[in-house]
C-alpha cells in the first residue's frame, strides 16, 4: 500500500466533521464576493480547485453559475455529490490531482479557497505545479481567485495562539512545533476525530507565503494584474489591506 501524505490522510473519512470546522462557515459571503468579481456574468465557466465537500460549487450553482469541482479526496467528493443530489443540483465533481490537471484553456475563472491543495504540498515545486496546472486550465483571458497562508503572520504572532483562539470542542486541534524561517514552513501536529469516531494524529507541514513570492509566481505564469488582500472568512473584500494580523491572504490574479 502506498504511503499517504498527511493531507491525503487528513481528508479521509473527515467530510462531515470538516463541515463543522469554523473556517467552512463563510460560504455565503465568499460566494457574494466571487459573484462581484465575475461581474454577475453567469455564462462564465468556473473551476473549483480543492472543492472539498462542495460548499462553494453548490452555492454558486444554486445562484445559476456553471462550475465544476475537483478534489483529491474520494470521501470529500462523495459528500459533495450527496449534498448536490439532496439539493437537486447537477454538478460535475471529479477526483483529480491539482498538480496534474488534464484541462487545457477550458475555464474563464478558477477559485481555490481555504487552502484547497495549495499550500499543503511537501515541496515548493509541487505547490507551484498546482498554480501552473490551474493556470493551464484557464483561458488566455481569465481570473484566478485563491486564498493562502500569510507568511507575514507567523513573523509577528504565535500560530498556536491563533488556533487556540478559534478552538471549538470536537474540532481539529493544531499544535505548531516549529516555524522554519528559512523555508517558511510550519511543522505541526494535528489531532482530530474522524467521521467513524476514530482519533487521528498527523504530523503535518504547511507552507506560508509572503506577498512578493505570490506576485512573482503568478507573473511567471502570465498573470499581469495580481492583487493581494487580507482574507477574512466569509467577508472577502478588496477594501481589506493585507496586514501582519491576517492569517490568510486573498489573491486575485488576472490575465488579459
Amino acid at each position: 500500500m502506498d504511503h499517504k501524505q498527511w493531507y491525503e490522510a487528513l481528508f479521509e473519512d473527515y467530510a462531515e466533521k470538516y463541515e463543522n470546522e469554523i473556517f467552512t462557515h463563510g460560504t455565503l459571503g465568499e460566494c457574494d464576493f466571487i459573484e462581484q468579481e465575475l461581474a454577475y456574468v453567469k455564462a462564465m465557466k468556473i473551476l473549483d480547485v480543492g472543492c472539498g465537500t462542495g460548499r462553494h460549487s453548490i452555492e454558486m450553482t444554486r445562484r445559476g453559475y456553471n462550475i465544476q469541482g475537483i478534489d483529491l479526496s474520494e470521501s470529500m467528493l462523495r459528500r459533495a455529490k450527496q449534498k448536490a443530489e439532496a439539493n437537486s443540483l447537477n454538478i460535475r465533481f471529479t477526483r483529480c490531482d491539482a498538480r496534474n490537471l488534464s484541462f487545457n484553456q477550458e475555464f474563464d475563472v478558477a477559485i481555490m479557497l481555504c487552502e484547497g491543495g495549495f499550500p499543503l504540498m511537501e515541496t515548493d515545486e509541487m505547490n507551484f505545479e498546482i498554480l501552473s496546472s490551474v493556470s493551464n486550465s484557464l483561458k488566455k483571458k481569465s481570473k484566478f481567485i485563491f486564498t493562502t497562508l500569510n507568511g507575514l503572520f507567523p513573523l509577528f504572532h504565535s500560530i498556536n495562539k491563533f488556533h487556540e483562539s478559534g478552538k471549538v470542542e470536537g474540532n481539529a486541534t493544531y499544535d505548531s512545533k516549529n516555524f522554519d524561517l528559512m523555508t517558511f514552513r510550519d511543522f505541526n501536529t494535528t489531532k482530530f476525530i474522524d467521521d467513524n469516531g476514530k482519533e487521528k494524529i498527523l504530523e503535518c507541514n504547511e507552507r506560508y507565503y509572503v506577498p512578493s513570492e505570490i506576485s512573482w509566481l503568478m507573473k511567471s505564469l502570465g498573470f499581469s494584474k495580481i492583487d493581494i488582500y487580507g482574507a477574512k472568512i466569509g467577508a472577502y473584500s478588496r477594501n481589506d489591506k493585507l496586514t501582519t494580523e491576517d492569517f490568510e491572504m486573498l489573491v486575485i490574479a488576472e490575465r488579459y
